[in-house]
C-alpha cells in the first residue's frame, strides 16, 4: 500500500497581498528571461536624426520614391555631400 504524501511545508501566499506598483516601480523594473536581463528597443543615439517637413515638386518626390527602399537615406547622403562641397 502506498503512503499518502505529506502536506506541503511552504505556506501559501495570496498574490492579492502584494503591494501596488508605483510609476517609479514600473520605470525601474527590468525584464529578465532565464536569468538574463532583456533590453527592449534600441539604445538612444547621441545625435538622433531630426524629423522635418519639406515640400518638393510632385515629379521629384515621385522619382525619389520610385528609386526604391532607402530613398530617404540616399537623399540625406546627397544633402550631406552638397553641404560639404558648398561649405
Amino acid at each position: 500500500m502506498t503512503a499518502k504524501p505529506t502536506a506541503s511545508t511552504t505556506p501559501w501566499v495570496d498574490p492579492d497581498d502584494a503591494p501596488e506598483w508605483t510609476a517609479q516601480d514600473f520605470a525601474s523594473a527590468e525584464i529578465s528571461e532565464r536569468g538574463r536581463i532583456i533590453r527592449r528597443g534600441r539604445p538612444p543615439l547621441p545625435n538622433p536624426k531630426e524629423r522635418i517637413t519639406i515640400r518638393l515638386d510632385h515629379d521629384v518626390a515621385e522619382g525619389l520614391r520610385a528609386s526604391g527602399p532607402g530613398w530617404q537615406t540616399r537623399v540625406n547622403e546627397l544633402l550631406k555631400d552638397w553641404l560639404a562641397k558648398a561649405g
